[in-house]
């Protein structure tokens, strides 16, 4: 049977306009499949940091260097840390808690030298790229990377600064640590006796504490090594919180005038008290530096598949409150420029 005209033209447009329909359609889910590439190309790289503690200022700095960093990558930070420089478990927990938020790479400043090594051997196998921040595992190798202060020298310059200001007489020494199992700790105690040319069963270390790096902790520290020895003249202290903690110390029995002490970080509070005659002498390390090198290597891991490796040096700077002949130093006035790495 012969269709009409007007059945045909009907016919035609029907089929046009499913044809068109049908364009418009596939038009329409590859602009999906299109705008969807980008946001999943685009998706941001998570990064893991993880502290001994959250009131270090040195671990504060840290935090605000990495966030920086980041931001500055197009990466998201994530963030935890222990609960004093001891807490073995807490950062247990926060290597396995980031490995299952799926960071592409930790950054950790280990509260031992071995205790968190399982944990990271976990997240390596797993895919993660982890590197120790300021404070190298036992064995180094242990993490991916190491980006930290020479301690060792960081502990030798605050020793023969000591040396010098003491000017080769016999002295009286209290040494206030970390808690044993820090590589760190370790590191500096040895570099000051190192610097100072003598040996940890010398007779003039009447005292060695753990102030746990902290003021409070020191301060009780210092306070026991007083009642063990009143004549104390040279104090080593493991960072600034804790010289900070022994300077109360001795300020309350009335023996901070005479004593020499000395410590590591480089603050912009411990350069002060350096200014102030609190501290005689500290190394200034650079913990955003740290920060910035760490979440940098991380994000391009994850980019590249270029993995960092061995040790980068970031640095240590003596500053002093005094000049002395023979010990090389900045003032506090550079100190305070360079604090904690800011520009």
């Amino acid at each position: 049977m012969r269709e009409s005209r007007g059945q045909g033209h009907r016919l035609r447009k029907g089929i046009a306009i499913a044809l068109a329909a049908g364009l418009v359609a596939v038009v329409a889910t590859v602009a999906t499949v299109a705008s969807a590439t980008p946001s999943q190309q685009t998706a941001k790289i998570k990064v893991g940091l993880i502290t001994k503690d959250v009131t270090n200022p040195f671990f504060v700095k840290m935090k605000q260097g990495a966030q920086a960093e980041a931001k500055k990558q197009g990466a998201e930070l994530i963030y935890a840390a222990g609960k004093s420089s001891s807490d073995n478990a807490g950062q247990i927990t926060a290597i396995e808690n980031m490995v299952t938020a799926g960071v592409k790479g930790i950054l950790i400043t280990v509260a031992d030298g071995k205790a968190e090594n399982g944990a990271i051997a976990k997240a390596r196998k797993a895919g993660v790229l982890v590197i120790a921040l300021d404070t190298p595992t036992v064995p180094p190798s242990a993490t991916d990377a190491l980006f930290a202060t020479n301690n060792l020298n960081a502990g030798i310059l605050i020793g023969k600064y000591a040396r010098a200001a003491t000017k080769g007489k016999t002295v009286t020494i209290a040494m206030l640590d970390e808690h044993a199992g820090s590589s760190v700790g370790a590191l500096r105690h040895n570099g000051f006796l190192k610097g100072f040319g003598i040996k940890n069963n010398d007779k003039q270390i009447v005292c060695v504490g753990n102030g746990q790096g902290q003021v409070a902790p020191s301060q009780t520290a210092m306070e026991n090594c007083l009642q063990k020895n009143p004549d104390i003249t040279v104090v080593y202290s493991i960072n600034e919180p804790s010289g900070a903690g022994a300077h109360k110390a001795l300020k309350a029995a009335g023996k901070d005038k005479g004593v020499v002490l000395v410590s590591v970080d480089g603050g912009c509070q411990g350069v002060r008290d350096v200014a102030a005659g609190n501290i005689a002498a500290t190394a200034q390390q650079y913990p955003v530096r740290m920060a910035e090198l760490g979440v940098a290597a991380a994000v391009d891991w994850a980019r590249t598949g270029k993995k960092p490796s061995g040790y980068t040096d970031t640095g240590v700077t003596l500053i002093a409150g005094k000049a002395l002949p023979g010990v090389e130093s900045k003032d506090v006035k550079t100190g305070l420029e360079l604090c904690f790495g800011k520009k």
